[in-house]
C-alpha cells in the first residue's frame, strides 16, 4: 500500500488490531420493542464492511451502537480488542460521515473541515498542513473559500469525507452518505470512498439500502432483517450462494426468481405447469430460485413458456415469461422483440438451481435437477 503523510497512518510494528471492530451479542430495546438483538460480527482490520438491509432492518441503530451514539441494552462493543460499550463516542477514535452531510452553513469549506480540529485545540501549522493534504486528497483545494451553498451536492458530500478523514481516526462510519446523491454522483462518490479506504487503509463500516452499492463497495456484506443478521460474507458469497429466500430476493436487479414446485408424476414440477420435471422426488413445500441472467431461451429441450413482455435496458434485454400460472424474468443481452403469444424452452445449468423450504425460507439440500441446455 502506498505511503501517505500524515501521523495518523498506521505504522509499521503496530498492532494489527488497532481498528478492529467486534460486536458480541450486542442488543437494543426501545420499550417494548427490539431494534437489535444478537447482533455478533466482526469489521476487520482496514476492511470495508457494509450493513445492508431494507429500512427498519436495525443497520443504523448498529452502526451507532459501534459510535456510541446509542446505549446498548445488552452485549458488548470492542475497539481494538478493548471494550467501549460504556464509552462515550469522544473516546472511541472513530469518525462519522452522516447522510444530512451536517456542514455550518455560516462556515467556510476550509473551516468545516477543520472545525474539530479546533475544537481539539490542534495547533493551526498542524491544521494547515492537515488540511492542504485531505483538501487535494478529495478534490477540494480549489474550493476551500466557498460556503456549502455555494457547493454542489457531491461537492459537499466531499466536506463531509475530508472533515472525517482530518481527524487520522482509523475507523470512519457512514450512515447512509450517498442516499442524497443522483445516480451519476452516486456512482462517482462510490468510486472515490473505495478508492480513499483503501488508499488510507481505514476500517469502514457502511450503512445502506441500495444492493448496488454494497456490491461495488464492500470487502464483506452483512445483510440484517427485522433487527437480526440474515447472513454475512463477501458479495460473491451472498449472490451466488443466498441462505434465504430473503438473501435470494434482496440481492440482484433483476432479483432472482423464486418458484414455488409441486409433485409430478415424474418427480418435481413447477407448480401450475406440467411435462419437464425439475428433479427426481417431490417438490411440493419447495421454492426453485433461479436468476435471470442463468436462464436460457431454447427453441426446445427446457421447460415450455409464454413470453409475455420485454424490457429493453440498452446492454441486454429483460423478457417476463411464465410457466403455467407463475411469472419470471430472464435476462439476455442485447435487444430483443417477442411476438404475441410467443413461447420458448427454458434451461439453465445445474449449479445454476438453487433450493429453498417455502415455509421457513431457509435454503434445502441440493438436487440433481433435469431443467438444463441440451
Amino acid at each position: 500500500m502506498p505511503d501517505y503523510p500524515g501521523s495518523w497512518r498506521q505504522q509499521e510494528g503496530e498492532r494489527a488490531t488497532v481498528s478492529t471492530i467486534q460486536l458480541v451479542d450486542v442488543k437494543k430495546v426501545w420499550g417494548d420493542s427490539v431494534a437489535i438483538e444478537n447482533i455478533s460480527l466482526t469489521a476487520e482490520e482496514g476492511r470495508f464492511l457494509v450493513l445492508l438491509g431494507p429500512s427498519g432492518c436495525g443497520k443504523s441503530t448498529t452502526l451507532r451502537a459501534i459510535a456510541g451514539l446509542e446505549t446498548v441494552s445488552a452485549g458488548r462493543v470492542l475497539i481494538a480488542g478493548e471494550d467501549v460499550t460504556h464509552l462515550p463516542p469522544a473516546n472511541r477514535r472513530l469518525s462519522m460521515v452522516f447522510q444530512s452531510y451536517a456542514l455550518f452553513p455560516h462556515l467556510s469549506t476550509a473551516e468545516n473541515i477543520v472545525f474539530g480540529l479546533k475544537v481539539r485545540k490542534v495547533s493551526s501549522s498542524d491544521r494547515a498542513r492537515r488540511l492542504a493534504e485531505v483538501a487535494e486528497m478529495v478534490g477540494l483545494s480549489g474550493l476551500l473559500d466557498r460556503k456549502p451553498s455555494q457547493l454542489s451536492g457531491g461537492q459537499r458530500q466531499r466536506v463531509a469525507l475530508a472533515r472525517a478523514i482530518i481527524a487520522e481516526n482509523h475507523i470512519c462510519l457512514m450512515d447512509e452518505p450517498l442516499s442524497n446523491l443522483d445516480a451519476k454522483l452516486r456512482h462517482d462518490m462510490r468510486v472515490e470512498i473505495r478508492n480513499l479506504q483503501q488508499r488510507l487503509g481505514m476500517t469502514v463500516v457502511y450503512v445502506t439500502h441500495d444492493q448496488t452499492e454494497a456490491m461495488s463497495m464492500a470487502d464483506k456484506v452483512v445483510l440484517m432483517r427485522d433487527g437480526h443478521i440474515e447472513q454475512e460474507g463477501t458479495p460473491e458469497d451472498l449472490y451466488a450462494n443466498p441462505d434465504t429466500t430473503f438473501a435470494a430476493r434482496f440481492l440482484g436487479t433483476p432479483p432472482m426468481n423464486l418458484l414455488d414446485l409441486a409433485n409430478g408424476p415424474d418427480g418435481a414440477v413447477i407448480a401450475g405447469a406440467t411435462g419437464v420435471p425439475i428433479f427426481a422426488g417431490d417438490g411440493e413445500g419447495l421454492q426453485l430460485g433461479i436468476r435471470p441472467e442463468d436462464i436460457e431461451l431454447r427453441d426446445h429441450g427446457g421447460i415450455p413458456a409464454e413470453l409475455l413482455l420485454t424490457d429493453y435496458l440498452g446492454a441486454d434485454t429483460i423478457i417476463t415469461a411464465r410457466i403455467g400460472d407463475q411469472s419470471l424474468l430472464v435476462r439476455v443481452p442485447g435487444r430483443v422483440r417477442i411476438a404475441d403469444g410467443e413461447r420458448a424452452a427454458l434451461s439453465w445449468a445445474p449449479e445454476a438451481s438453487h433450493l429453498f423450504d417455502a415455509t421457513s425460507g431457509r435454503r434445502a439440500e441440493a438436487r440433481e435437477t433435469t431443467a438444463q441446455p441440451a
